[in-house]
């Protein structure tokens, strides 16, 4: 027998709760404890913004007293709202004196506005629990929660010690599997799927014999320690932008050339539009650790602390070590002193780094889609890079990047970086500036 509660279960608890029982009555009819039932509530309960008749959602404070008028100016359309601005379901948007009021019935038992008295004349928020909709809800998060690997990232830097060097010697995935299955703690099919999902150092090319089979038909996916973005979102990097107006950020993406081929790791200084480029041989997020930890070394600790204090990325697979790019000598000892704290934006939002999605586009003037980077070099990436870095910005009044960059960090911090300046008249942004 099923542990979960059943559509029917959800439809008994919404039935409750509109016959205004309690979560003990509830729970009884349902042979669970209340615990349970009030678990189920607070998890499944959505927010819904929403007025009554001729009244909008409206949670001012002030909304019975406000005598306010025209707050919209010529804007307002609606007859009522000229009359009185809460009527309108701007109110809350555009008026300065807006003071959120929020009902304290959502904070004790039931927690939630089904049998509420006032709900057909209530224009505050509400809190409602739906059985249809928690059900699909919780059915989404089953299935989601059932596909892939969940690896946790300090188990993957674990089996990475291990069988990454056996590898390198030579050794087969079973034979290595065979001597240390008890520290491994996972089947060897799971080592071969971390394999091919690039998660550890070595790949697929590395294994002395890899059976290909059927390509499946879906790719399996694989999720790499959701905790690792707990206090890490979108909104937690404003968060910390507020309290630490000072520190500069940037932000990084790949640029992928042709599929499993080489690809670009990208670093764009928001506050100059100076943008680096490193090549590497694989999408791995060793690849982006091996390359901060050479940038720490080449620049020294303080000059690092001081460009790279915030950095801003997407939800990659790639970036799914951040304690391992935020520490040093993490990847030795698995612990380390901080250098930079990392954010990642929210899911499908790739416009909360807009400024390095832009400055991509003149990468692709010179790399189109598809191209292949197998046969260039770092020092073609650096070339490259050194005439977009002098190509001229609007937004830097016609300054470069280069120039701007050099005047906040200095001309030796960039050529320190490998970046040089290119005369205005000698600058490709085509194809042919990397053709031998």
């Amino acid at each position: 027998m099923s542990k979960f509660l059943t559509f029917e279960d959800r439809l008994t608890i919404e039935k409750g709760l509109r016959e205004n029982q309690s979560f003990g009555a509830i729970a009884k009819e349902l042979h669970k404890d209340r615990t349970t039932i009030t678990k189920e509530i607070k998890k499944y309960a959505f927010d819904l913004k929403s007025g009554y008749s001729s009244y909008p959602y409206n949670a001012c404070a002030h909304r019975v007293t406000c005598k306010q008028k025209k707050i919209c100016g010529s804007e307002c359309t609606r007859q009522n709202s000229q009359f009185k601005c809460s009527c309108c379901n701007k109110c809350n948007d555009r008026c300065s004196d807006f003071l959120e009021e929020t009902c304290q019935g959502r904070f004790k038992p039931p927690y939630v506005c089904n049998a509420c008295s006032q709900y057909g004349k209530c224009t505050l928020k509400k809190y409602i629990y739906n059985a249809e909709d928690a059900h699909l809800y919780f059915s989404e998060n089953l299935s989601e929660s059932r596909t892939g690997i969940m690896a946790v990232e300090a188990d993957l830097f674990r089996i990475d010690a291990i069988i990454t060097p056996l590898i390198k010697q030579g050794q087969s995935v079973h034979q290595i599997y065979v001597n240390h299955a008890n520290e491994l703690m996972c089947s060897e099919k799971t080592l071969y799927n971390y394999i091919d999902a690039c998660f550890f150092e070595v790949r697929n090319i590395d294994l002395p014999r890899k059976v290909k089979y059927r390509p499946r038909y879906k790719k399996p996916e694989f999720k790499v320690d959701k905790g690792c973005r707990i206090g890490r979102n979108f909104e937690d990097f404003g968060k910390f932008m507020e309290e630490h107006p000072e520190f500069p950020f940037v932000q990084m993406d790949s640029v992928i050339g042709e599929k499993g081929g080489k690809c670009l790791l990208t670093i764009h200084f928001v506050d100059t539009s100076f943008m680096l480029a490193f090549l590497r041989d694989a999408n791995t997020s060793k690849s982006v650790i091996d390359v901060y930890n050479l940038i720490d070394k080449v620049l020294g600790h303080e000059l690092f602390d001081k460009l790279f204090p915030v950095i801003l990325t997407d939800n990659g697979s790639e970036f799914s070590n951040p304690k391992a790019i935020e520490q040093r000598e993490y990847m030795v000892s698995g612990k380390g002193v901080r250098r930079s704290h990392v954010f990642y934006c929210d899911p499908s939002k790739p416009y909360e780094k807009g400024a390095i999605e832009v400055n991509h586009e003149l990468i692709r003037r010179v790399l189109p889609k598809g191209t292949s980077f197998n046969n260039l070099s770092q020092q073609d990436i650096s070339f490259m890079m050194d005439h977009i870095n002098s190509y001229k910005r609007k937004k830097l009044n016609n300054h470069s990047p280069y120039e701007a960059f050099s005047f906040y960090y200095g001309e030796e911090t960039a050529k320190r970086l490998g970046c040089r300046p290119v005369a205005a008249d000698d600058i490709i942004l085509k194809p042919r500036l990397l053709k031998k």
